[in-house]
């Protein structure tokens, strides 16, 4: 349940990164939307934590703001993989990460009260 919640949100995400980052589209349909989000989460899951293992020198020494060149990284891959997303220049993948990475922190964060 928990994995489906992230590839819904990843896929919101990437339709509010469309929305409100000029240089940041994609062109495809709802379906379309929601696989992007599946592979963002398994790219996420699967790649992530071996860069983030590789470069965790660099992370400590740019007091984490290498972060953001992994998270543009991925972004780039997720755009290799995913004709439907366009990506032109840095400041679209910058604040198309931001974007990405807030959304998924206001949802993350959200627990079920018991």
């Amino acid at each position: 349940m928990r994995f489906i919640v992230q590839i819904i949100t990843n896929g919101l995400a990437i339709f509010l990164a469309d929305y409100l980052v000029p240089g940041f589209v994609f062109q495809g349909d709802i379906i379309t939307l929601f696989i992007a989000g599946l592979l963002l989460g398994l790219i996420n899951f699967f790649i992530r934590p071996i860069l983030k293992l590789i470069s965790a020198p660099l992370i400590v020494i740019t007091l984490g703001l290498f972060l953001i060149i992994i998270n543009i990284a991925l972004l780039w891959l997720l755009e290799y993989f995913v004709p439907e997303l366009t990506i032109t220049g840095f400041w679209a993948y910058f604040w198309g990460v931001f974007i990405i990475s807030a959304v998924n922190m206001f949802f993350g964060t959200r627990k079920k009260k018991d």
